[in-house]
């Protein structure tokens, strides 16, 4: 075979494949179709150059760029053009495994002509980074950078977000959210997490449940101290200590209100700001719990009575447990000191002494209250007697140590203990026995909260009381008459007492009015008591001049607190029909001021007494034994 020059060319040396294209069959190409080749090559050497690319001639799908261009010419016009010095850069491999070839280009741009420009195909989505490539030698040939083929715009919209990268990090998958609304993740659907309740909840018509509590994340150090101070605020107190011990709830004020504005005007005839019920007995119950709670029970029985609400009962029964528990304390401390300290007394008496008198004043006081309780509850089996004793213990052993308590409860309890042996036949003034020396405390007759004690008209009523203990006893073993000569001389004498008894109080007045009717009632009580159970003329007129003395007393009158005791005693002696309808009217018109429950069990008394009077006329006398045969035991004052 003829060696070409062109088979010589210093740039190609070598063996192998490359060598084999220069050596074949298509070695013996004429000079004139080499020349032309070089030419077409060198008219499209300031051709832009193609991104380097890999064709398979296979077309296997490993291929990264688009099918190959058709360069003019067959496949010998490629090799031998791989064979010329200019385009030393194109080799054609041939592939072991198969028998296609692949052509890369490295250097200048292939020869094709300008009228056959290949096909650019769209990229691939997987294929946007071939964009980026650019050939080796642009920014070494900055003249070809603006002779450069723009790669048209894919079609259609942008992405918003773009994908990422291949080999990128993996897309994290978002958990639910867990702000939505309580019923929305019950239910397992999307909430719109609209406040204060979702628009999705109110679409659907369900009950929107809100949203739960924010939780703040916290480390561990933050939760141990957040535990240490909540631990140690359980220990602080919250609120503010009791003002007064014994006024603790909201009932609580409401006992205390009505007892200064209300109550405490229907236990004594003063209704003013000098009532020794609001001026004494309450600025001591504000030093002495169990005086409060004492003082509270008394207003909330009073107060039940008018508004019959559940938790007003429930509270004046916590009052009255706790009054009683105090005073069992205090008198189980006086016991212990009396004991305890007998041999400490002879060195130090003074000192003991008034570490007792410092206790007993608010005791008395408790223990009287909770006798007029008794009353405002209407309780009928005698419930006040342990208090009336417990008063009358405490009195007769410890002398009050306050002057203006003492003239009080002296006289209250005076009045209460004479008033109750008009209706027991076991219940007899502390007065009336020996060694009691209760009236060396009164200070005088014009002092008195009491009409009666004082003045001297409780004495008769007293005297009257004994008169009538005797003629009981001798009408039982039968002696005849039973009132003897000494009963008539004694009861003589007392209706001179009571003829010539005058009254502190100024004339025409409520309170003058009230003493005229006590006075009048007295009269009844001697007259009931010696003469035989009949009706007379004698206590006709005096039934009825005190039913005009009753009628004289305004219906708002401090008077009407102590009306009960003489209304009983008249009403007791009402033979005429006409005057029961009036004393009837009494008793109605003083539940309405009072309302004080014992004058219901003491009308029914007097109507007890009024059938007996029309049945068995000499039984009507004895009232007390009727009143113990109902099972009654009550005061009426």
């Amino acid at each position: 075979m003829q060696n070409s020059p062109f088979l010589t060319h210093p740039h190609f040396t070598g063996s192998g494949p490359d060598l084999e294209a220069c050596s074949g069959p298509s070695s013996d190409l004429s000079i004139s179709t080499l020349a032309d080749i070089t030419a077409t090559a060198t008219a499209h050497r300031s051709l832009p150059r193609a991104s380097t690319s890999s064709t398979s001639a296979s077309g296997s799908p490993d291929d990264t760029s688009s099918e190959s261009p058709d360069w003019p010419g067959d496949s010998v016009d490629r090799t031998l053009n791989d064979c010329d010095a200019p385009y030393s850069h194109y080799r054609l491999s041939h592939r072991p495994d198969s028998s296609s070839y692949s052509s890369t280009w490295v250097g200048a741009a292939p020869p094709f002509d300008s009228d056959d420009l290949p096909k650019i195909e769209e990229l691939d989505e997987h294929e946007g980074d071939i964009q980026r490539i650019q050939p080796a030698d642009v920014e070494a040939q900055g003249q070809s950078s603006a002779a450069s083929v723009a790669v048209p715009r894919k079609r259609g919209r942008p992405r918003k977000h773009p994908l990422p990268t291949p080999g990128g990090q993996a897309k994290v998958t978002k958990g639910r959210s867990k702000t939505g609304c309580i019923t929305c993740r019950r239910r397992k659907k999307k909430c719109d997490e609209t406040k204060p309740a979702c628009l999705n909840c109110q679409k659907n018509a369900v009950v929107c449940e809100g949203y739960p509590p924010k939780e703040i994340w916290k480390s561990g150090r933050q939760r141990m101290a957040d535990a240490a101070r909540t631990q140690s605020m359980a220990v602080v107190p919250r609120g503010l200590p009791l003002l007064i011990d014994g006024i603790e709830t909201e009932i609580d004020r409401r006992f205390l209100d009505h007892f200064v504005y209300g109550f405490s005007r229907v236990l004594t005839l003063i209704n003013d700001d000098s009532n020794p019920f609001k001026e004494i007995l309450l600025p001591m119950a504000t030093q002495h719990r169990g005086l409060m709670h004492s003082l509270m029970c008394l207003s909330g029985s009073h107060l039940s009575g008018l508004d019959p609400e559940p938790k007003l009962k429930e509270r004046k029964y916590h009052h009255f447990h706790r009054a009683i528990q105090d005073l069992k304390d205090n008198i189980t401390v006086r016991s212990s000191r009396t004991t305890g300290v007998s041999e400490d007394t002879e060195a130090a008496p003074d000192t003991h002494q008034e570490e007792e008198l410092l206790v007993e004043d608010p005791i008395i006081a408790s223990t009287i209250a909770l006798s007029l309780n008794t009353i405002c509850e209407g309780e009928t089996n005698g419930e006040y007697r342990p208090h009336m004793d417990a008063a009358r213990y405490l009195l007769l052993s410890q002398q009050p140590r306050n002057e203006k308590f003492r003239q009080f409860i002296v006289e209250f309890f005076q009045y209460h203990d004479i008033s109750n042996a008009l209706t027991s036949l076991d219940r007899r003034p502390a007065m009336m026995q020996e060694g009691l020396r209760l009236p060396d405390f009164v200070p005088g007759a014009q002092a008195g909260n009491f009409l009666g004690v004082f003045d001297g008209l409780f004495n008769y009523i007293s005297q009257i009381t004994q008169l009538r203990d005797r003629i009981r006893q001798r009408f039982n073993e039968g002696y005849e008459p039973a009132v003897d000569y000494q009963t008539l001389s004694e009861a003589v004498q007392i209706d001179t007492a009571i003829r010539t008894w005058r009254t502190s109080h100024d004339e025409e007045t409520p309170n003058w009015y009230l003493a005229q009717l006590y006075r009048q009632s007295t009269w009844v009580y001697l007259y009931r008591t010696i003469r035989p159970s009949r009706p007379s003329e004698k206590i006709s007129q005096v039934v009825e001049d005190g039913l005009a003395y009753l009628d004289l007393l305004p219906q708002d009158a401090g008077a009407y607190s102590i009306v009960l005791m003489p209304l009983f005693l008249l009403g007791c002696s009402a033979f005429v029909p006409k005057q029961r309808e009036r004393i009837a009217q009494g008793f109605e018109t003083l539940k309405s001021y009072s309302n004080l429950r014992n004058i219901e069990p003491a009308f029914q008394v007097v109507s007890r007494v009024w059938e007996v009077m029309d049945t068995k006329t000499e039984d009507s006398w004895d009232w007390e034994k009727i009143i113990q045969e109902m099972n009654m035991d009550f005061l009426i004052t």
